[in-house]
């Protein structure tokens, strides 16, 4: 069997902070370092693999290279490999933003739609996050608010702690709220449509630039439900703690609490990612043991399998829908 653990491409956004490198592991000299896109083979970023076999392959040139079957029986119909995984630090709120789907981001952008999951790691004190419409809107009132600066009055307001869960359907008007960071599960896409930024200068010293117009297109206007992921499935031993986190036509997540270890199975029908959030331990494959901690980031290609991971860690396990 084969695991390649990756290297994370790093992002500067000016609302970032340092809690990657403070408390996640990432070694780098920016200023801020407000994403790391663990496994991700997009054009705007790729991974790098840092495994001996592979050292200083780019992510997307490994997948090439091994063709459809590393990524999985229910892959083949992807043309470009379906999943990106990120850690997010914002240590200042991210503009109000919202994604498109499939169809209207291939049309628009060249890109896929942008579903995603957060999984919750760091919140400050009342720290919160804007998720979804709090009334239904017509595109004029829509469109209003946004011009005249009061749109986030019509977006519900959610207070965060450690461990919470949120689904971001295409089409849900969101942003992380200052004082968080998340693991961030998604569709392989950067295809974001900024619809406002609390009036906020860029490095250049310039607004950022706003996609008013295309976010109307896609915003979705009603009222969802629900929001906030509570009631997902838990399972327990002595050994370890098993919480499905999400399981969607894009990806399913598990976040795995393990104690002692935990034997893990992978199929031909998917790759699967193992992100670390907490802890250390080992990942035990082929009478070989790999050392693994709380910030690294690991791909193994779809096969038939087993391995097993010891010590005291927690990771979320990502594998195709």
């Amino acid at each position: 069997m084969e695991i390649v653990k990756l290297e994370a491409c790093l992002k500067d956004y000016l609302w970032g902070g340092r809690k990657l490198v403070d408390l996640y592991n990432k070694v780098s000299d920016l200023e801020k370092v407000a994403e790391s896109w663990e496994m991700s083979n997009h054009r705007d970023g790729c991974s790098t693999i840092i495994s001996d076999n592979y050292k200083g392959m780019l992510f997307s040139d490994y997948l090439n290279e091994k063709g459809k079957e590393a990524w999985g029986t229910k892959c083949e119909s992807n043309n470009d490999f379906p999943i990106m995984i990120k850690f997010i630090d914002a240590k200042q709120a991210l503009s109000i933003q919202v994604h498109p789907d499939d169809d209207y981001a291939r049309i628009h952008e060249n890109d896929s739609g942008k579903n995603e999951f957060w999984y919750v790691l760091e919140a400050e004190e009342d720290a919160f996050l804007y998720c979804g419409v709090n009334k239904t809107l017509t595109k004029e009132e829509y469109k209003a608010s946004i011009l005249d600066g009061t749109v986030c009055e019509h977006l519900n307001k959610v207070k965060v702690k450690k461990g919470d869960c949120f689904y971001i359907e295409t089409g849900t008007i969101h942003a992380i709220g200052a004082g968080i960071v998340i693991a961030e599960i998604q569709q392989c896409s950067n295809a974001t449509y900024r619809v406002f930024d609390f009036n906020r200068l860029g490095v250049d010293g310039n607004p950022r630039e706003l996609h008013i117009d295309k976010a109307v297109d896609v915003s979705c206007l009603q009222v969802k439900e629900k929001m906030l992921s509570h009631d997902t499935q838990m399972t327990s031993n002595d050994n370890f703690t098993k919480q499905v986190l999400t399981e969607n036509k894009y990806f399913i997540c598990e976040r795995y609490e393990i104690v002692d270890c935990v034997e893990l199975d992978i199929t031909e029908e998917s790759f699967q990612s193992i992100l670390v959030i907490d802890g250390q331990g080992t990942i035990n494959i082929d009478h070989q043991e790999i050392d693994i901690k709380k910030g690294e980031s690991y791909f193994l290609p779809a096969q038939i399998g087993k391995y097993v991971i010891k010590g005291n860690t927690t990771i979320i396990l990502t594998k195709a829908g």
